[in-house]
């Protein structure tokens, strides 16, 4: 209800996230699990790999992160779906071939073989991305979730990865964070674990704090700001 703006450090690390969106893209298509536990046991075993052109990359989560990974998979020769709250900021955009409102959830799911959660985390989206989602997958497709750890309810992707429904899952993000010791995440060949740090680079601080000084320069002066955040839509 306040009448004070609020602003964020909104783009600083689109570019790191993305990258990560593609690594776990690239680390389920070249089958990485396989490559290192054959590696570690010193085998040569030869085995096929996929490609990721041509295949689908639904982006859940259509902002700064999101569009960024979309870039980046769009690059590759992917398809792109995406899916936003408001359908209509994506007209003229190059890169989405498509574009879904949260209602269409799993029509555009089911049609994915790679997602990248790029959600912000909100009552709205909170387990935004559960069991009957898990089940509209296809059981050969990837999610990486950079966004954050509430969109995807934990219990339903460990379910879907231990029964086969799920190929893998590369995870930046978690419902309770640091990742409990011994939890099972930490031994599934099938996941990839990123302690919450895909965005760490070494200059993201210096970054934040360009933004915050330029902002700071257009309040002092009166002048518009940027990243203002809808307090309403809570991001």
């Amino acid at each position: 209800a306040s009448p004070v703006p609020l602003t964020n450090a909104r783009g600083v690390y689109k570019r790191s996230l993305a990258e990560f969106a593609l690594l776990g893209i690239l680390y389920f298509a070249k089958d990485v699990p396989r490559m290192l536990a054959n590696q570690r046991a010193g085998r040569w075993e030869p085995f096929e790999v996929t490609e990721a052109h041509g295949k689908v990359a639904g982006i859940v989560g259509y902002g700064e992160i999101g569009r960024a990974a979309a870039h980046l998979a769009h690059g590759l020769g992917m398809k792109v779906l995406a899916l936003r709250r408001r359908t209509g900021l994506s007209q003229g955009d190059n890169v989405a071939d498509a574009t879904f409102g949260p209602d269409a959830l799993r029509e555009m799911l089911a049609q994915c073989d790679y997602v990248v959660v790029a959600a912000p985390g909100t009552p709205e989206t909170r387990g935004m991305i559960g069991e009957a989602e898990f089940a509209a997958m296809k059981s050969s497709a990837a999610i990486v979730n950079v966004g954050r750890g509430s969109v995807i309810e934990e219990a339903a992707l460990l379910r879907a990865l231990r029964e086969g429904r799920l190929r893998g899952a590369a995870l930046d993000v978690f419902e309770n964070e640091p990742l409990p010791e011994g939890h099972p995440f930490f031994s599934m060949p099938n996941v990839l674990v990123s302690p919450h740090c895909a965005d760490r680079t070494s200059d993201w601080l210096e970054q934040s704090v360009e933004v915050f000084l330029r902002n700071f320069s257009h309040f002092r002066n009166g002048e518009p700001l940027e990243n203002i955040v809808d307090k309403k839509a809570s991001y």
